[in-house]
């Protein structure tokens, strides 16, 4: 079953709607109100729950899919994806950040399976 979000749309801010949703969920995320593996609501069900277009959500979340947030479960639905793809981390020494990923590209896979 999905999670119940806290998530509002202001339609007479600037910024999109999309953006508003995907950046209300990025900060769940972030927060940990939303855990890793969470089921999300369908696209349908946020659009009604929110009253705005099905194309509105799916665009936020295919955003938040591109930065490795969320995870396609199939027919479940999306989920809050595991692990920090794509997150910034403080390193041990002189507290600078850096991003962190678990994305490789084929070229070095393809090498890797060679050797």
């Amino acid at each position: 079953m999905a999670s119940r979000l806290n998530v509002r749309v202001n339609r007479k801010r600037p910024e999109s709607m999309t953006r508003q949703i995907r950046e209300q969920l990025d900060a769940l995320i972030e927060a940990g109100e939303l855990a890793a593996g969470t089921l999300l609501p369908s696209e349908r069900e946020l659009a009604n729950t929110l009253k705005v277009a099905r194309n509105v959500v799916r665009g936020a979340y295919e955003q938040l899919m591109d930065a490795g947030k969320l995870r396609s479960e199939g027919r479940r639905g999306r989920s809050v994806g595991r692990g920090g793809s794509g997150t910034t981390t403080k390193t041990r020494s002189g507290g600078s950040t850096k991003k962190t990923g678990s994305k490789t590209s084929k070229k070095t896979s393809k090498k890797s399976r060679k050797k």
